[in-house]
């Protein structure tokens, strides 16, 4: 513990100063939506995309940076994130309308976005409203839910790069597919443009409503989850895959996978990072040995991971 202390106290005087916080051994869990991890060896909260950029610019070569949002995505290991973790605040949650554009920072909510569009009366953002997390994290796992996708309505995004630079990128420049930006991993998102349709505010509305109605009856929303687990394979899905081999109820340690929507998993209340983990891997290990396929991670996962006690998978209750 002291040798962690000496660690971080070193690296923090190896840190730019900052108009924005920089805190150390900040625990991350309480921010995460599944409610588990270690903490960021240090956090940074910058002021404004200028101090995120000079302090990436200053920031020494070797230090890790590692930029998170609301975390309803994320899954923060048990021992922690190494380096800086940057959490962008209210200096990146702006969203603007000019005619048929809206502009929001990529630390705004998903559903804020969505319902100011529905009060411009811009429609093709309704998705978001459907999409936990902020702005930044649908453009680096371009997401989407019910038909469509960040990708359909984006105009241009503006990024920083690890070095300080500024980048505005066209959405065609984006490599934007399926749960997949092309851009560099290590560039952190500052705002994105998008372009709505014009409509009737009411209607627009209305379709976020039924999109709300068909979340509650389907997804475990009010558990501790981090959302879709598995990305959907090419020509399937990935609930069903989940669900053919056996794996909807099914617990290791305090995770169990959702007996709601079995592309979730949920912590019952005492899960470790590594309990949640393993039974996403165990769940990989029983698909591919059902199916042949081999499913990808789409929650985000970092920090360093410790071993879990041993816990055998327990089957879902008939």
């Amino acid at each position: 513990m002291a040798a962690a202390r000496a660690r971080e106290a070193t690296l923090i005087e190896r840190l730019p100063p900052v108009r924005g916080r920089l805190g150390t051994a900040v625990p991350l869990a309480p921010v995460t939506w599944f409610r588990v991890g270690g903490p960021a060896e240090v956090l940074f909260r910058p002021a404004d995309a200028d101090d995120l950029a000079s302090f990436l610019a200053a920031c020494p070569a070797d230090v890790p940076v590692t930029p998170i949002g609301v975390a309803s995505n994320l899954l923060v290991r048990d021992g922690g994130v190494p380096g800086v973790v940057v959490r962008l605040g209210r200096g990146f949650a702006g969203v603007t309308v000019a005619g048929d554009r809206i502009t929001a920072g990529a630390g705004a909510l998903d559903g804020t976005v969505a319902a100011v569009a529905r009060d411009a009366g811009l429609a093709g953002l309704e998705f978001l409203s459907g999409v936990p997390g902020t702005i930044g994290g649908a453009l680096r796992m371009n997401a989407g839910c019910y038909g469509r996708e960040v990708a359909d309505a984006l105009v241009e995004l503006e990024a920083v790069d690890r070095a300080g630079r500024r980048h505005r990128v066209a959405a065609a420049a984006a490599g934007l597919s399926y749960r997949h930006c092309g851009l560099p991993e290590d560039w952190i998102f500052l705002a994105a443009t998008f372009r709505g349709t014009p409509d009737d505010p009411e209607a627009i509305g209305r379709r976020m409503a039924e999109l709300a109605r068909r979340r509650e009856e389907t997804q475990p929303i009010r558990a501790r989850t981090g959302g879709s687990t598995f990305a959907n394979p090419e020509g399937d899905r990935a609930w069903r895959l989940v669900d053919e081999a056996g794996c909807r109820g099914l617990v290791v340690g305090g995770a169990q996978v959702s007996e709601k929507h079995c592309n979730f998993l949920v912590n019952l209340g005492d899960a470790t990072a590594a309990d949640i983990e393993g039974l996403g891997e165990e769940v990989r290990r029983r698909v591919a040995a059902r199916s042949g396929i081999r499913l990808a991670w789409e929650i985000r996962r970092i920090g360093i991971p410790v071993a879990r006690h041993a816990h055998s998978a327990v089957e879902a209750s008939s």
